[in-house]
């Protein structure tokens, strides 16, 4: 019978050095199979998790990230989980970190910068191998946390815009231009008075709200009591009592600009229910075209936003920087689509 090891004797515990021992190869071998690293052969793939499973094998994360000073760890900061938007960004993520051999450690921030600042200190001190971190507008206190992890990181969602100093990496859309771009849209079709009907006020809203306003300015139509601000979580309840208010006050208004696609679908269901024609009387956009807004009635009009992709190439951009390669692109713009439907 072979001798325990020192280890074996003091814990119980089947060490990395076991795995390697059984399966005839160096602990390096070892390491870098059970990661999913593509550069190890199948073969020897194969040789390790059979020994893993036979001797009952479990990594010590800890132990891998003091002698590392990392651990196979990947810290994931999003706003929310109860937005469909996240989850596909989050959900892309975290299949591309598993298939590099790295793990999610996730944190919701529910847009506030207090918690943002907590979960990055919790997320630290497990010495995380590098940050997936949406948007790139933190505290001073947010970037001086993530400067000194020296951690590769990886800003998602947000571009810089145009002379704006931004992340050093960075994948998503401009947010500003998509504004602009869906104002130009209605613009196209006549309307003349479109209001912004906002909610969470998160910076990406308010570079909606900025892309908005630029192009009702280009075109001579900006008007600020256009502009319907509320600091509230955004739902189709909200969007409901926002659209009742912006018809009752400002019953000139012949199109509305919803900052997210929840909003602009509790307006459809508040014009269904008050007999107001759309796009007839009012028409009405959304952004993100979340599910479910091709099946309004009328289907609604928006911008398609491509969070899968971003989760995707923003983890590949980081597996790249923690392998210490340099992406071909720091900052890669993914664009969007105007969705144009029946609402409008």
């Amino acid at each position: 019978m072979p001798t325990p090891t020192k280890r074996q004797r003091a814990t119980g515990r089947v060490t990395l050095n076991d795995v390697a021992h059984a399966a005839g190869v160096s602990p390096i071998t070892v390491s870098r199979a059970l990661r999913g690293e593509r550069a190890v052969a199948p073969d020897l793939v194969e040789r390790v998790r059979a020994a893993s499973d036979r001797l009952g094998y479990v990594p010590d994360p800890a132990a891998r990230a003091l002698a590392s000073q990392r651990s196979n760890h990947v810290a994931i900061l999003i706003p929310k989980l109860s937005n469909t938007l996240f989850v596909d960004l989050l959900d892309a993520a975290q299949q591309t970190l598993r298939a590099g051999g790295y793990q999610a450690l996730i944190g919701v921030t529910h847009y506030d910068e207090a918690q943002e600042e907590q979960l990055l200190r919790e997320q630290l001190m497990h010495r995380p191998a590098g940050l997936l971190i949406t948007g790139w507008n933190h505290s001073p206190t947010a970037r001086t946390l993530m400067a000194r992890s020296q951690a590769p990181c990886v800003h998602l969602m947000d571009l810089p815009r145009h002379g704006e100093a931004g992340p050093a990496h960075c994948v998503g859309f401009s947010q500003a231009e998509a504004g602009a771009a869906l104002t130009r849209h209605l613009l196209g079709q006549g309307r003349q008075r479109i209001a912004f009907a906002g909610a969470q006020l998160d910076p990406r809203v308010m570079q909606r709200l900025y892309g908005w306003r630029s192009a009702l300015q280009e075109a001579g139509l900006y008007e600020p009591t256009l502009e319907w601000l509320n600091p509230a979580s955004s739902s189709l309840a909200l969007g409901a009592v926002m659209f009742e208010q912006i018809m009752g006050q400002r019953p000139a208004v012949d199109a509305i600009f919803f900052c997210n696609d929840d909003l602009a679908q509790g307006a459809l269901l508040a014009a269904l229910r008050l007999g107001i024609r759309v796009p007839e009387r009012v028409a009405i956009a959304g952004f993100n075209d979340l599910p479910g807004s091709d099946q309004m009635l009328p289907s609604l009009t928006t911008v398609r936003t491509p969070r899968a992709q971003i989760g995707e190439v923003g983890a590949n951009m980081l597996l790249a920087l923690m392998r210490g390669q340099q992406p071909a692109q720091a900052c890669v713009d993914l664009g969007f689509e105007i969705v144009g439907r029946h609402s409008s």
